[in-house]
């Protein structure tokens, strides 16, 4: 058993709660823009105190409306300014939220604000309203529900206007570490979602810790936040920037980020590995179509050798210099500033990177530093930091934080991180820890300087009909890179070889298509069965064999016709494949690679 631990370097204060971390930067530096929200053309800064003062403002608002200490409100909402508004409103006026992703369906709804024991519900939209009253019957306990596009916030906050400050101050007040901040659910890829409890030590020691460990990135930053605040990864970043005075803008719409990047030119950026894959497959296609897709693929080369060589302490050569400088030039320039010219650093979590985009990025000169952690870790357990990084890991320990890797290879994390029990779930919460150790499912490896890296999950090592154990992830991550490669699941549980299931990426597909003497209007079907189409896969499953032992390569794929998403059910809402889900609904797929002894249309054998 294999063990790297930080020591704590933040004195622990058990009588703190979330709250306190805004009332100290309010007090600290009261005139420091901590929020821009849109203005125009333009962002319009939003202070420390001016944001306190909407925070108060509004729990004086849902402590009129009945809202008693302790209380569970449900919120479905897209990533804005108004989420981390609402979040300290509700610890302020001292009851806990219980985040819903905006995409979540009826049932859903249902059983998280059921199993919460939420009384009441804000959110954003008609839609979201509407899907909570296909349910609402389901639900006694639910006394209110504010709709914020009807004005809720602003009615809340007239509501309230003769609460006093001092309620609001005992209120926030009466939390301690130990109790209960927020319920996060799980995302629920491998059945039933379940409460996690986090508790406000949880937020509040991790982010004094994490704060001085990540100083540099965080010193007068500036940042736009697009993933869903619902998700722990994004909420427990949305207070330490707080915390640490980063000043935030929000983009709820993806499809704009380019422009709000343009716009407010951020210094740090967080994201999970999917969007740096299409931050560097779009500009791999934009070079294409313009006949310049050569020179982008040298310029990429170049960008990972000498990322590798300098991390290495290898010698960078004359050549490879003086290339590495006209390719600045001529691409990487390009690639900053479509992304505000001004990133320096970036946090990337809730999936594997891979070493060839964080080589690649790290010689845009934005240091990706990657990290790992759960819900159940209050999100980071490990991350790279600026003086102590090694791309293609997720980085050492935090501080305050334990991992030691078990004799069967599982990832298990003891800390100020770890979430204290699965709610009303006493025997999710048993199976869970070993002693004060969290088991995370995970698989991992520590190098000789405590580095982690993830080698997989543990429940879905794939045992052949021969014998051998084969980590879906190795082969996963390297064929999901592809530009027209949507996701991938490998199979081959008690069968006498690996294979894979392949859908591909319908907005890459037909620029791809078009630059590889294909007709762009394909369909997924007719893509899936286009020889240009299925060379280029076969060409990516080639080169993710050559990582892997023969008895672990795939020598099977089908390419489906459609799509897997979260509508469909086949994906979470942090885009995690539903591994069981699919297994279940393409049965029939899985068991033609088996069944047929030669290639068809629709199957390839591959190597």
């Amino acid at each position: 058993m294999i063990e790297f631990s930080t020591p704590a370097i933040v004195p622990a204060d058990p009588e703190a709660n979330i709250a306190d971390l805004l009332v100290e930067r309010a007090r600290t530096t009261p005139d420091r823009a901590i929020f821009s929200v849109p203005d125009g053309d333009g962002w319009r800064d939003i202070t420390a105190s001016e944001f306190e003062r909407q925070v108060i403002a509004l729990a004086k608002g849902l402590v009129a409306a009945g809202v008693q200490p302790g209380e569970k409100i449900g919120f479905l909402a897209k990533t804005t300014y108004e989420w981390t508004l609402i979040d300290f409103a509700l610890f302020y006026a001292g009851a806990i939220m219980v985040p819903v992703y905006e995409t979540s369906s009826p049932s859903q709804i249902q059983w998280i604000l059921s199993d919460s024991g939420a009384v009441g519900l804000i959110v954003e939209t008609a839609a979201h309203a509407e899907s909570f009253k296909t349910v609402a019957d389901e639900l006694p306990l639910i006394r209110q529900v504010w709709r914020m596009d009807e004005g809720a916030i602003a009615s809340l906050t007239t509501q309230g206007a003769s609460v006093e400050d001092a309620e609001i101050e005992r209120r926030r007040s009466i939390a301690k570490g130990s109790d209960i901040a927020t319920l996060i659910y799980t995302s629920g890829s491998t059945g039933r979602p379940k409460g996690c409890v986090l508790t406000h030590s949880n937020f509040v020691e991790t982010s004094r810790n994490a704060a001085k460990a990540l100083e540099g990135p965080l010193r007068d930053a500036s940042t736009v936040l697009f993933i869903t605040t619902a998700h722990v990864f994004a909420r427990f970043m949305s207070v330490i920037y707080i915390h640490a005075g980063v000043r935030t803008g929000h983009e709820p719409n993806t499809k704009n980020l380019v422009a709000t990047l343009g716009s407010f030119k951020p210094t740090l950026l967080l994201a999970v590995p999917r969007v740096f894959e299409k931050v560097y497959n779009s500009a791999e296609a934009k070079t294409e179509a313009a006949g310049k897709g050569k020179i982008f693929r040298a310029a990429a080369a170049t960008a990972v050798e000498h990322s590798r060589r300098v991390q290495e302490g290898e010698k960078v050569g004359l050549g490879l210099k003086v290339k590495f400088a006209l390719f600045d030039k001529l691409v990487y320039s390009k690639l900053r500033a479509l992304m505000g010219g001004n990133v320096a650093y970036a946090v990337s979590g809730s999936a594997p990177l891979g070493g060839r985009l964080g080589h690649f990025f790290h010689s845009l000169g934005i240091h990706i530093l990657e990290g790992y952690g759960l819900t159940e870790t209050t999100a980071p357990a490990t991350v790279n930091l600026p003086d102590k990084s090694k791309v293609g890991t997720v980085g050492p320990t935090l501080p305050g934080v334990a991992v030691r890797i078990a004799d069967d290879g599982e990832i298990q994390v003891k800390g100020v991180n770890v979430f204290k029990e699965y709610w009303q779930n006493p025997e999710a919460t048993a199976e869970a820890f070993d002693g004060e150790w969290f088991r995370t499912g995970d698989l991992g490896t520590f190098d000789e300087d405590g580095y982690l890296s993830i080698t997989g999950r543990k429940k879905e090592i794939i045992v052949t009909a021969g014998g051998k154990n084969v980590a879906p992830a190795a082969l996963e991550d390297p064929i999901r890179a592809n530009p027209i490669v949507g996701q991938v699941v490998v199979v081959g549980d008690q069968k006498p070889f690996i294979s894979a299931l392949i859908t591909l990426d319908p907005e890459m597909l037909p620029a791809w298509l078009a630059t590889h003497g294909e007709s762009s209007d394909l369909t997924l079907e007719q893509a899936a069965k286009n020889p240009t189409v299925r060379a280029e896969v076969q060409r990516a499953i080639d080169e993710a064999n050559t990582r892997v032992s023969r008895a672990e390569s795939i020598r099977k794929f089908v390419i489906l016709g459609t799509e897997w998403t979260e509508a469909t059910g086949h994906l979470t809402p942090k885009m995690s494949i539903k591994r069981n889900v699919i297994m279940k609904d393409f049965a029939h797929e899985i068991e033609d690679l088996y069944a047929a002894k030669d290639a068809t249309t629709n199957l390839s054998v591959a190597g």
